[in-house]
């Protein structure tokens, strides 16, 4: 039996209508902690490599972890911020820190 190809659906663009369908789901906030082991040129180094921040922006967050006690550096889907902090986890256990992250809802 012959395969069928259905014709271009005119109006339906694939690229729209997959960042729509992110668009609608539930948003996390990534939070970063303190701690009194973990280096500040770590946590900067995280921020630019793992999160893409600017030196100046991921600087400015590590300033905020260390004197709040906390700070806020991203907010993505559930399933993209449970890797990011998976990945932070391994790279600080990689170099015997106990720095941790956690997720919470953006609402």
């Amino acid at each position: 039996m012959a395969t069928e190809t259905l014709p271009f659906a005119p109006g339906v663009d694939e690229e729209t209508d997959q960042s729509l369908d992110r668009a609608y789901l539930p948003l996390y906030r990534i939070i970063m902690w303190n701690d009194e082991v973990t280096t500040m040129e770590f946590v900067v180094r995280v921020l630019v490599n793992m999160f893409h921040k600017d030196y100046e922006t991921a600087e400015r967050l590590m300033f905020d972890i260390h004197h709040q006690g906390s700070a806020h550096v991203a907010t993505m889907p559930l399933e993209q911020a449970e890797f990011k902090v998976e990945q932070v986890h391994t790279a600080a256990s990689m170099e015997q820190f106990p720095f941790t992250c956690t997720i919470e809802p953006a609402s």
